[in-house]
């Protein structure tokens, strides 16, 4: 009884914690944080950048952060797959692809409402939320398992590979019902329950772990890592980086911009984190300048890639 009674004093006190308000106040922090530096460093920032010598680079790093998007809907469509649903053509890719752009509309769940809507009339209601919503566990986990190579720093990186062990076919469910208390602004839209019997009927999992869409995320953040350190290498062309300690911040840094509902794309909680894990290793200007390239490199492949979306879109309300 002293047990139940202080485990329901534990979840009221959770239900009074008004989590959308945390998360605001760390993404305006985050913000906050990245222009304080930005402007302190100001005078030591230069974005003229010489196409001759450098614009391969730059439209390398485009390139992989176009691949990477690719990688990432190929996940998703593996995702699909794992949950009993097969599909022979790429129209899934695509469409994914195409409607990426929405990540950074404000409310960070309109690229979902839109999967969940095309999939929904190709499958089935349950298909179509459930492999929506636990894409971007997938992605954290893929992120988390590159950022735990930092255990050759520290053992505590160990614990990053915690997710991973309940993206297995026994925990699914339990990971999904708390994605789901999460994502609570996607349950309002789509009007949906989320409920064991609909998924127990309408779910066959075809294995006990999704292997490939499992590297396929691990591609696509690894392939975002290639094209920021194409960008820092660009302006800071130094033999002392170590590799290694740049893609475990850039995982933690790129993870935590992903769990933050309230930065659109992970906007400024990403350049923050990275900011702040980076330290003095590298001179701030230079992160500075290598991150803000970086921002508009991968926001404009997501805008190159989406254009014919948004083009039908603006076309309708014409």
């Amino acid at each position: 009884m002293r047990f139940n009674s202080s485990n329901n004093l534990y979840l009221k006190f959770l239900k009074k914690i008004n989590f959308g308000c945390l998360k605001n106040i760390f993404f305006i922090t985050s913000l906050s944080y990245f222009c304080i530096y930005f402007f302190n460093n100001i005078d030591q920032i230069s974005f003229d950048v010489n196409l001759e010598r450098n614009g391969i680079n730059l439209f390398l790093s485009f390139l992989f952060c176009i691949f990477s998007i690719y990688l990432n809907a190929y996940a998703w469509k593996y995702i699909v797959r794992w949950f009993g649903k097969e599909f022979k053509s790429n129209n899934l890719v695509s469409f994914y692809v195409l409607t990426n752009i929405l990540k950074y509309v404000p409310g960070g769940v309109w690229h979902f409402v839109e999967r969940f809507n095309f999939l929904k009339t190709i499958s089935n209601p349950q298909i179509a939320w459930y492999s929506t919503l636990i894409e971007p566990y997938f992605m954290l986990s893929g992120s988390f398992l590159l950022a735990s190579m930092g255990l050759i720093f520290s053992p505590f990186y160990i614990f990053l590979v915690v997710p991973l062990a309940f993206l297995n076919r026994k925990f699914i469910f339990l990971i999904l019902k708390k994605l789901g208390a999460l994502k609570g602004k996607v349950f309002e839209v789509l009007k949906l329950k989320n409920s064991k019997d609909q998924f127990e009927e309408r779910i066959n999992i075809i294995s006990f772990f999704p292997t490939e869409a499992l590297f396929l995320e691990i591609g696509f953040v690894l392939f975002k890592f290639i094209g920021f350190y194409i960008c820092l290498n660009t302006f800071y062309a130094s033999n002392s980086l170590n590799i290694i300690f740049l893609l475990v911040i850039f995982s933690l840094s790129w993870s935590l911009g992903l769990v933050v509902p309230a930065a659109p794309g992970g906007v400024g909680v990403f350049e923050a984190c990275l900011l702040l894990f980076v330290g003095k290793s590298i001179p701030q200007n230079i992160i500075i300048i290598s991150l803000v390239y970086f921002r508009v490199i991968s926001t404009s492949a997501d805008l190159f890639l989406s254009l014919p979306f948004l083009i039908r879109k603006i076309y309708k309300r014409i």
